[in-house]
């Protein structure tokens, strides 16, 4: 039993340092690609909001940063880092089909 909690506890980051590492990663996704500004961020996406990808056909979103406290969206964050983890290039992928998350966001504006 001790040796399963050692094995999950490094899984169990605190929500700020996960939502830190999350906002890290889709930051540096752009460097030294056309369509980003010199310290990588996409010039298209405002201050204050990311891009997610949705669904099988990855489609783009840009969110406010401010869904990242509500718990529904934190559910999604978990189930992508559950499918994909947060460590590659796919960009910051949810897992869920379109409509849905179009649902979910439309709600939480």
């Amino acid at each position: 039993m001790t040796m399963k909690m050692a094995i999950k506890k490094p899984n169990k980051l605190s929500q700020k340092t996960v939502l830190k590492q999350i906002l890290k990663r889709c930051s540096s996704l752009g460097k030294s690609r056309q369509g980003y500004d010199e310290e990588g961020l996409p010039v298209d996406v405002p201050k204050g909001h990311f891009v997610v990808y949705v669904g099988e056909n990855r489609s783009r979103y840009i969110v406010p940063i401010s869904f990242l406290t509500h718990p529904e969206f934190q559910t999604l964050l978990r189930r992508a880092e559950e499918e994909f983890g947060f460590d590659h290039d796919m960009g910051l992928t949810i897992p869920c089909e379109e409509v849905v998350f179009r649902s979910l966001t439309s709600m939480l504006r």
